[in-house]
């Protein structure tokens, strides 16, 4: 048995000018490509840096688009820094009050007064948000896909970012609750405190790097499907895309998000910190805090093209792991017109359905569909 099944595959392979070597051969192809990992986010870094040098002429563009918003960003950022008394602030406070933190504690201090921060700037800037910035995304994302309709992708950006504003706010929700939970088993040392304010920062920092990671991924990948874009279908892409790629993606979005807030502290020193000493005169301070915010908008464009190249490989990669597998478990011949001999390999298991219709060749007559084990067809061999 197992000499009249190598038999009628090699001829049959051999007529059609193959052998049991190209078959063994892209069987290590598809072994290949079913072991091959994400790419490295150092590799991912590099395209981006070097798509945006090639393109600097687009990407100067997309930064003019985005520089009102990025110029209401520092200045709102700005001003809620001058204002000692916030309603937010306030609020964080009783909020947490209430829940039994004391004003010693600086990690919650601190923390209500960069949340109180972040909600008050994202206020007073929505309407550059869904805007400028918003425009500024679709255009990078229609250089990179080479559309010429970048119009077409804005409306899938805009609800997309109004769902990424209400997930962002339930994962702040959600990382508060989980410290609330922990405090309120009632342990007041002073050394539990320690404890319990360095885990509640790492906890936040992980959920809301997370958050921030999935929403980004989530605003590029609702301009691959516009018809479905928005709502909870892509953040749902997002959070698939992003299984078992994390430390990649967190890798990926930590050298631009120090680049932005290297240049919020570079406005706040030389802009803000000018302005209140009056050591120079307004036009140089205003000039030079035009080019700081433009710069923080070239920082902008390079976090969408990174978060698109990211998605791209993401993509890539899981159509070559899916055809990896397709490879590895069917091997289909084509004999002649719909007649066909099909090999399928699951575990162990070996099913051949043979339908020939030979008119020449007595020695490759038809045989009836055989279903067994590689045991078996050593067994017969024999």
């Amino acid at each position: 048995m197992i000499n009249y099944i190598r038999t009628l595959f090699e001829k049959t392979h051999s007529r059609f000018g193959g052998s049991l070597k190209n078959t063994s051969s892209k069987k290590k192809i598809a072994k290949t490509r079913m072991k091959k990992t994400m790419e490295d986010s150092s590799k991912i870094m590099r395209r981006s840096i070097h798509t945006f040098l090639q393109n600097y002429h687009h990407a100067t563009t997309a930064a003019a688009i985005a520089l009102p918003f990025s110029a209401a960003l520092l200045l709102s950022q700005a001003f809620f820094s001058s204002s000692s008394s916030s309603s937010f602030h306030l609020r964080l406070n009783t909020l947490f009050h209430g829940a039994g933190f004391t004003s010693s504690l600086y990690f919650f201090n601190m923390l209500s007064l960069k949340l109180s921060q972040t909600l008050s700037s994202s206020l007073l800037t929505l309407l550059f948000s869904l805007t400028f910035l918003l425009f500024s995304k679709a255009y990078v994302i229609k250089l990179l896909s080479n559309n010429h309709d970048s119009f077409c992708y804005y409306l899938p950006l805009l609800r997309t970012y109004v769902c990424n504003s209400l997930f962002l706010l339930s994962a702040n929700a959600s990382a508060f609750a989980l410290c609330f939970f922990i405090a309120s088993f009632g342990f007041y040392s002073r050394s539990f405190y320690t404890l319990f304010s360095l885990a509640s920062a790492i906890i936040y920092s992980i959920i809301l790097a997370n958050a921030y990671v999935i929403t980004n991924l989530a605003l590029v990948s609702s301009t691959s499907s516009p018809s479905s874009g928005g709502y909870t279908t892509t953040l749902l892409k997002a959070c698939l895309l992003i299984r078992g790629r994390a430390s990649t993606a967190l890798a990926l979005a930590l050298p631009t998000n120090l680049g932005l807030a290297g240049v919020e502290a570079l406005f706040q020193y030389r802009v803000v910190r000018s302005y209140y000493k009056e050591d120079r005169g307004i036009t140089s301070i205003a000039v030079e805090g035009m080019l700081i915010a433009y710069l923080y908008a070239l920082f902008l464009v390079l976090d969408t093209i990174v978060s698109f190249l990211f998605y791209q490989s993401c993509v890539k990669n899981d159509e070559d792991q899916k055809k990896g597998r397709e490879d590895e478990y069917t091997i289909k011949i084509q004999i002649c017109g719909t007649d066909d001999m099909k090999i399928c390999i699951k575990d162990s298991i070996i099913e051949i359905q043979d339908r020939f219709s030979f008119t020449s060749s007595p020695d490759l007559a038809p045989s009836p569909p055989y279903h067994g084990t590689i045991q078996d067809l050593s067994q017969d061999g024999k």
